[in-house]
């Protein structure tokens, strides 16, 4: 697994096998665009959140919402920066606009895949003891 998330650049081509076909990492779709000042403060960040995430099952698929208004529509998208949060080809929520390095982390950490369970664990041999009858 690589030490950072990836990151791709998604057309409207390319969006559902980047977004919908991968298996086992949480996808974050991340809808921006030119001029969008938050979307600016956004990719300012980016380094240091992935940084963040190293070793996370993530990936980070840009989408330029003005280029491919129609994935944008897709969605039903009234603004930029909005987050899409997908895992197992599946759409689990989305986030608008970009609250800070904090919100985003907690929102994406509680969406990425459960870390692998142990196996359980038998329960300690009973403590009681059976007394013999007389």
């Amino acid at each position: 697994m690589p030490d950072h998330p990836s990151v791709h650049d998604a057309t409207s081509e390319s969006f559902d096998a980047l977004v919908f076909a991968p298996r086992g990492e949480l996808v974050v779709v991340d809808f921006w665009g030119d001029g969008c000042p938050n979307c600016e403060v956004f990719a300012r960040d980016v380094p240091a959140l992935l940084a963040e995430l190293a070793g996370e099952a993530l990936r980070v698929v840009k989408v330029d919402a003005r280029a491919h208004d129609d994935v944008a529509r897709r969605f039903g998208l009234y603004g930029i920066p909005t987050f899409l949060l997908v895992r197992d080809g599946r759409l689990l929520g989305r986030m608008s606009q970009y609250h800070g390095r904090a919100y985003w982390l907690a929102v994406v950490r509680e969406h990425l895949p459960a870390a692998a369970t142990p196996a359980a664990t038998p329960p300690p041999p009973s403590a009681t003891h059976e007394v013999p009858e007389k």
